[in-house]
């Protein structure tokens, strides 16, 4: 069904009530632990994750919810809200502002709403299938790349790479570099695909996400005008297993799938 506005009504109470729960632990006590995967949790973390889970279990007791900190809840309607209380726990532990909440709503596995909150600086970007994004309520759009001479490249961290998506991740750095310019952006996690969104940068390049890493990103990326994909150049969807690209351009993504497979990019 299509997303309505009452869906994306709802999408904007759970970044509320996330980024509620969330602030009094920024930059104060907030209990870090690692979880099993080695990945760390806080407070916030978990408290964001139920002060959501506790409206859509009011509101949506029939869809599914998947969640990074208390896991999955089947649904009866074909649809799940996916959510990522903050990506960029690193970034939050730090103090740093740079971290995200991710609220997505998939349908028959393909995302149609997403959100990044920045709850911190109150930035919020907005995206749904077939209709423009929004930053806090205004509608932005990527920005024109010529060539990848120059482009401007972000990702987490370079290791969370394997030793194997390493060697595409770097055939992209060096097509992207150029005399003068900085080369990639590190740190930022969410907050990257915001700033694409925004026409701030031009590629994020990524391995390893999980859906609650990338569902609420597809739909921002795509409504400011850039594309989001795996390393094949194929949809992101519910069974994509997290080689994940954004680019703000559309006219470079044979030029980045050519580079990062080691072919000549037509654009260079």
């Amino acid at each position: 069904m299509p997303v309505s506005a009452a869906d994306i009504a709802l999408a904007d109470r759970l970044a509320d009530a996330a980024g509620a729960a969330i602030r009094p632990y920024f930059r104060q006590p907030h209990g870090a632990e690692l979880k099993e995967d080695r990945s760390p949790v806080t407070a916030a973390d978990r408290a964001a994750e139920q002060a959501m889970r506790r409206l859509l279990d009011a509101e949506r007791s029939g869809d599914g919810i998947v969640g990074e900190e208390f896991g999955i809840k089947d649904g009866v309607t074909g649809r799940q809200w996916v959510l990522d209380p903050i990506d960029g726990t690193h970034s939050f532990i730090a103090g740093r502002a740079i971290f995200g909440t991710l609220i997505a709503l998939v349908e028959d596995g393909w995302p149609v709403l997403g959100v990044i909150d920045q709850p911190i600086q109150k930035e919020r970007w907005l995206g749904v299938a077939g209709r423009p994004t929004l930053f806090n309520g205004a509608p932005v759009r990527t920005r024109a790349c010529p060539s990848l001479a120059g482009a401007a490249l972000a990702t987490t961290a370079p290791h969370y790479f394997s030793d194997e998506d390493a060697v595409h991740y770097l055939r992209l750095v060096t097509a992207t570099r150029e005399a003068g310019r900085h080369g990639p952006l590190y740190g930022g996690d969410c907050y990257n695909y915001g700033l694409l969104a925004s026409g701030h940068l031009d590629l994020v390049c990524e391995s390893g996400l999980k859906l609650h890493d990338f569902a609420a990103l597809v739909p921002v990326v795509e409504g400011a005008g850039g594309r989001m994909c795996d390393w094949n150049g194929d949809p992101l969807t519910r069974d994509s297993e997290g080689h994940v690209l954004a680019i703000g351009d559309p006219a470079r993504v044979d030029d980045v799938l050519d580079t990062m497979r080691g072919q000549e990019p037509s654009a260079l």
